[in-house]
C-alpha cells in the first residue's frame, strides 16, 4: 500500500539550503541532507498532484547505483543510514526515513552529462532534422528507438528559464576545460556500461541518463541522484521493438497525459487523473523492484 505522499519537507530549525523540482536540499555546514519528495516534474514543470512513494523509490535506487559504481568514481554519499544522522534530526525519522541521504557538500559543475545507447526523445528529433546528435554524426537509416552503434555523450546545459540547453562536447570543453570534460565523460560512459550490463540482466534497457558531478577541493565526484527513472528511459527489454516508442518505467504515463489534454506546456501545469498517478508508481516500484531485487 502506498504511504501519504511527502510534497514538501518541514524541518524547523534546520537551514533550508534550495528546494529543486523533486529534493529539499537542507544545509548542516560542510554537508547536505537530502530528501526526496514525491514530487514529479514535466516538460519543466511541477505537477501539483504527487506520486505516492516516488521519493523513496527515487532515493533507494539511488543509492544502489552509488554502491554499483563507485569502483568506477567517487560521489557524494556519506550515510543513508538515519541512526547516524546528527541528533537534531532524529526528530525527523518518519519523513527521512528511506527518502533521505547524508552527502558532502560540493561545488556544482553546470553541466548535465548525458549518455544515449539508443537514439530517443529530442535526440531522435534532433537526428531526423541534421542526421547528428550534439554534433556527433549518426549512420543514415535509423529509426526511432535504434539502437547506437555505440553510446554517444551529448551534453547539455542549463539556461536561465531552466530548460535544458543541448550543447557540443567541443562547447563543454570551452566552458569547463579539458580535464574536466574528460573525467565526467569518461566516467558517465563507464557508469552507463556497467549499468546497461546490469539492468539488461534484469529485463530493463538503458536507453539514456543523465548524471551530474560535483567538485570538492579538485576532486570531481558523482552528485545528484544516478539512474532513477527521473534521469534515464527505462524500457522493457522483452517488449523492445525499434521504429516506434518504448513501453518504459519512467514517467512516460505523465507525458503522455498531459500532451493527451493538450497541454501548452506553459506552467502552471495541470493536474493528473489518479489512474496515471497509480499507473506511474507501479512503473517506478516495478523497475526499483526489478534493478535491487528487493521490495520497497
Amino acid at each position: 500500500m502506498a504511504a501519504a505522499p511527502l510534497i514538501k519537507s518541514e524541518l524547523s530549525g534546520i537551514k533550508l539550503y534550495k528546494r529543486g523540482k523533486v529534493r529539499d536540499v537542507y544545509d548542516l555546514g560542510d554537508k547536505l541532507l537530502i530528501i526526496a519528495t514525491d514530487r514529479i516534474s514535466a516538460f519543466d514543470s511541477v505537477i501539483p498532484t504527487p506520486i505516492p512513494d516516488k521519493g523513496m523509490i527515487l532515493n533507494q535506487l539511488s543509492l544502489f547505483w552509488f554502491n554499483h559504481t563507485k569502483n568506477i568514481i567517487d560521489n557524494h554519499v556519506i550515510t543513508a543510514d538515519i541512526s547516524q544522522y546528527p541528533k537534531e534530526l532524529l526528530r525527523y525519522g518518519g519523513i527521512l526515513e528511506k527518502r533521505s541521504l547524508i552527502g558532502r557538500k560540493a561545488k556544482l559543475i553546470d553541466i548535465e552529462c548525458i549518455v544515449r545507447g539508443y537514439i530517443s526523445g529530442s535526440a531522435w528529433a534532433e537526428y531526423q532534422e541534421k542526421g547528428s546528435v550534439s554534433g556527433i554524426k549518426l549512420p543514415k537509416g535509423l529509426k526511432e528507438s535504434s539502437r547506437l552503434p555505440e553510446p554517444i555523450f551529448t551534453p547539455s546545459t542549463k539556461a536561465s528559464s531552466g530548460h535544458d540547453i543541448n550543447i557540443t562536447e567541443a562547447e563543454m570543453r570551452k566552458t569547463v576545460g579539458d580535464k574536466t570534460t574528460d573525467t565526467m565523460k569518461n566516467a558517465t560512459l563507464e557508469i552507463y556500461k556497467a549499468a546497461c550490463k546490469h539492468a539488461e540482466s534484469k529485463g530493463i534497457i538503458i536507453a539514456d541518463t543523465k548524471l551530474e558531478f560535483g567538485e570538492i577541493d579538485g576532486k570531481i565526484i558523482v552528485i545528484d541522484e544516478m539512474l532513477t527513472p527521473d534521469s534515464s528511459r527505462f524500457w522493457q527489454k522483452d517488449k523492445y521493438k525499434e521504429g516506434g516508442p518504448q513501453p518504459s518505467y519512467d514517467k512516460q504515463y505523465v507525458r503522455d497525459y498531459l500532451l493527451a489534454i493538450k497541454w501548452d506546456k506553459n506552467p502552471p501545469a495541470p493536474p493528473l487523473s489518479s489512474d496515471v498517478v497509480q499507473k506511474t508508481r507501479e512503473k517506478y516500484l516495478e523497475a526499483y523492484t526489478r534493478l535491487t531485487g528487493k521490495s520497497l
